[in-house]
């Protein structure tokens, strides 16, 4: 008996309260992040029953999903940093496909800026010394580094200039400033951004993205619940993954990210090409992120990510490719594993959702074709998403 595969479409977005939230915990905001997914989708909860969660709890997806109130019949726990979300999307959107779950809820909450600032956490500079990773932790390979060392290969390799990588900060900064929920919205210049204290070489302060507290949650659904639906779907035409590497060592080349694996694989499933897409969501940790991933996922070629992101091509407002539409993790808000937050942008700017930040084609009409493409570890994962209405 040959089984039909269902579509699958987004069928509600929402996000908690973000940026400054000390009062809140993780699993509170998992809860208001999924209580407002719901809601967007005018779905009731006893329809769902599958349940996707990492980064929170000793068995996440159990432990949240218990405190949610859910007795889910499939899981996933998958844990690859950044693009946790996006590979989490791919796989629940095959399970749905398959007719092993109607409707997945993807949650994340983290009050990482909270924690810190009271105390109960410091800066994580390292991931750890254990594994591959114990041949590098001596050498103060931390986090940053790793992604500042991958910026500088890039500038010696392809004469990429840090005007042009402050270009993206200057850029998602404007964004943001159309973002009312954003955590900063002043315009910053180019000279402000090379002014800041250095972190990494060549990363300054906003090369990097802010520390906030926040959470967000993606549903899922199959297309025979999209009638029941309060709002319009949005379709999941592709996705793809990819891992690279853990160890430095073992990446044959800093200046290609794992997204051009994953990347490829989304736009072929979703039979669509990089020049038919009209915003992008990238994963902003650090500004080369964004440069290189625009490479990397066919928007221009391999070495010109520099001179692509000069002249404005990223902004909302008037830009050829409008990226990180909210202002991303370098100025709206960086919870931690924030590849989530990514595919709720990439919604909400195909139903028209967005306000005063809204993309529209030049004829005014709205976007049809979006990706959300996240980044895990240093590098070491990716997953992209395609989406269309």
């Amino acid at each position: 008996m040959t089984r039909v595969r269902r579509n699958v479409a987004v069928a509600g977005v929402a996000l908690s309260d973000c940026g400054r939230v000390p009062d809140a915990t993780p699993y509170a905001l998992h809860a208001q992040a999924a209580r407002r997914a719901l809601a967007d989708a005018g779905l009731d909860r006893s329809l769902v029953d599958g349940f996707a969660s990492a980064g929170l709890g000793t068995l996440a997806p159990v432990e949240v999903a218990e405190y949610l109130g859910l007795r889910p019949t499939w899981v996933d726990s998958t844990s690859v940093g950044g693009s946790t979300w996006e590979v989490m999307a791919a796989h629940a959107a095959d399970a749905i496909a398959a007719g092993h779950a109607r409707a997945v809820l993807l949650v994340y909450g983290s009050t990482a800026r909270s924690d810190i600032k009271s105390g109960r956490r410091t800066g994580e500079l390292s991931f750890g010394q254990r594994g591959p990773l114990q041949f590098e932790a001596p050498y103060g390979h931390t986090l940053i580094a790793k992604y500042a060392m991958a910026a500088r290969r890039h500038m010696i390799e392809y004469g990429t200039t840090i005007e042009q990588l402050a270009e993206v900060a200057v850029q998602a900064r404007a964004n943001a400033a159309l973002n009312p929920e954003a955590m900063f919205r002043a315009p910053v210049t180019v000279d402000e951004v090379l002014a800041g204290p250095l972190i990494a070489d060549p990363f300054t302060k906003l090369h990097c993205c802010v520390r906030s507290d926040g959470g967000a949650a993606v549903l899922l659904a199959a297309e025979e619940l999209v009638r029941d639906c309060r709002t319009a779907p949005v379709w999941v035409l592709g996705t793809g993954e990819h891992v690279s590497h853990a160890a430095m060592s073992e990446w044959p080349d800093f200046t290609v990210s794992p997204a051009a694996v994953s990347g490829r694989l989304a736009f072929e499933r979703a039979g669509v090409r990089p020049a038919e897409i009209e915003l992008a969501e990238i994963y902003d940790a650090f500004t080369y992120m964004t440069l290189v991933t625009l490479e990397d996922l066919g928007f221009c070629a391999k070495g010109e990510g520099g001179a692509f992101v000069e002249k404005g091509r990223l902004l909302v407002r008037g830009g050829e490719l409008p990226v990180n539409t909210d202002g991303g993790g370098l100025s709206a808000q960086h919870p931690g594993m924030r590849g989530l937050f990514l595919l709720v942008e990439a919604v909400r700017q195909l139903r028209g959702e967005a306000g005063a930040r809204q993309v529209r084609r030049p004829d005014g009409q709205l976007p049809t074709l979006a990706v959300a493409s996240g980044t895990g570890g240093w590098f070491c994962s990716s997953g992209t998403v395609v989406l269309g209405r």
